[in-house]
């Protein structure tokens, strides 16, 4: 029997044997518009149908288009599905070891490696790359970037926590071992102050904001331009590095390993 356009695609997606973007030999890293394209090619040719078993759509009638429709998990994918209403759409791949609290939500093209815990009411958005053991904190938001086809979705490297209500946005890099603190916010534009180097971090040259490895960022402000706005005392929101990890902040992040 012939098997559905696209198919194949979201297969290797989710196996892991295709990916979004992938880093280099020097730690860069590199988008595949090509694979963009081909999931937005999809979207465009795949008709709007009812989803799951008749059963289910009585009482839940979803409707999407049909080639994304909710990935199934197995025993063999060693991934722990918590009951609750999470859900993952095709095309997700997920490493072996990982915890799904529920609920939470991954779009496709997302990649989330081994050992990773996604909390509840987290969302990974389309494409976005989740290193190994990192943690997705409750309710933060992770966004995706599928459209253009060729801008750097987000990208958060291995080890990495990501503390609660916080949210990523427009192609931000985290790297490895870095802490993004409860409620901060990033995106292409933030403004982000290194307190230990003295410094405000530049975006990168393909226009995105990095945060450097190890570094542990909490919400901060700064006043507002304008005399009128001094006169006010308002301020306008910006992200603070106030240290980089040591052993208390290994202490502090550190996977609960009887949860998994």
């Amino acid at each position: 029997m012939k098997r559905p356009k696209g198919e194949a695609l979201l297969e290797a997606l989710e196996s892991g044997e295709l990916r979004v973007a992938e880093r280099d030999d020097s730690g860069a890293w590199q988008t595949k518009a090509w694979v963009k394209e081909a999931i937005l090619d999809l979207f465009r040719e795949s008709h709007v149908a009812l989803l799951g078993s008749e059963t289910a759509r009585e009482f839940w009638p979803f409707l999407d288009k049909e080639i994304f429709g909710v990935r199934a998990f197995g025993l063999d994918d060693g991934v722990r599905l918590v009951p609750g209403g999470s859900s993952v759409r095709r095309g997700a791949h997920v490493g072996r070891g990982s915890v799904l609290m529920p609920p939470c939500y991954l779009n496709v093209g997302a990649f989330v490696g081994a050992g990773s815990m996604i909390d509840s009411h987290a969302l990974v958005g389309s494409c976005a790359q989740i290193g190994e053991r990192v943690h997705v904190s409750a309710a933060a938001q992770i966004g995706g970037v599928l459209e253009p086809a060729g801008r750097r979705p987000v990208i958060v490297e291995d080890d990495v926590l990501v503390g609660g209500q916080s949210g990523l946005y427009e192609g931000v890099l985290v790297r490895e071992r870095a802490v993004i603190g409860a409620g901060v916010v990033l995106t292409a534009s933030t403004r982000v102050y290194d307190l230990v180097h003295e410094r405000e971090l530049q975006p990168a040259l393909e226009g995105g904001l990095e945060i450097p490895a190890e570094a542990v960022v909490v919400p901060g402000s700064r006043p507002a331009q304008g005399a009128w706005a001094k006169q006010q005392g308002l301020n306008v929101n910006c992200a603070l590095i106030v240290k980089y990890r040591d052993a208390s902040t290994d202490r502090a992040t550190e996977l609960e390993q009887a949860l998994r």
